[in-house]
């Protein structure tokens, strides 16, 4: 699906194809593509090991990097952290409890998803010529709030 990612320094935003993985099991950037468009990349207190779908590690090594931004996507805005890593030709991955939060209506065939059943955390805007209101989440609120929403069989 195609998200809209707006770097919070200089508030400028990315298109991008973000996949949906209900297998991951955090949000991810891809490390040449957070580079390459300028997001500021802040140090982790402490890396994180990452395998791949298949269960090998992954070649780019630890996550030892996050970045922070608002994602938007047809009237839903909120503020995320994605961890990078080295994720091939893929741009962004978004996670299983970011869909269970969500639940968004998804229709395969037609490769449509629609943000009707968003949690609270969630801004949802109206596109008035361009301009984007983002709710203000606090740091270490959005986890945290997720946890509350998703059913504890998605934790892990």
């Amino acid at each position: 699906m195609k998200v809209e990612l707006e770097k919070l320094e200089n508030h400028k935003g990315v298109a991008v194809k973000a996949l949906l993985d209900s297998g991951a099991i955090e949000l991810f950037m891809n490390t040449t593509f957070a580079k390459e468009k300028g997001f500021k990349i802040e140090k982790l207190k402490k890396p994180l090991l990452v395998r791949n779908v298949d269960g090998t590690v992954n070649t780019g090594g630890a996550i030892i990097h996050q970045v922070e931004c608002n994602m938007f996507f047809k009237g839903h805005v909120e503020r995320v952290r994605m961890d990078i890593c080295n994720l091939g030709k893929t741009e962004v991955i978004l996670e299983m409890l970011w869909l269970a939060a969500h639940n968004p209506e998804i229709d395969w065939e037609k490769g449509e998803v629609k943000m009707t059943r968003c949690p609270p955390i969630c801004g949802k805007r109206k596109q008035k010529e361009g301009k984007k209101k983002v709710k203000k989440v606090e740091k270490d609120e959005d986890k945290e709030t997720l946890k509350r929403l998703v059913p504890k069989r998605f934790w892990k």
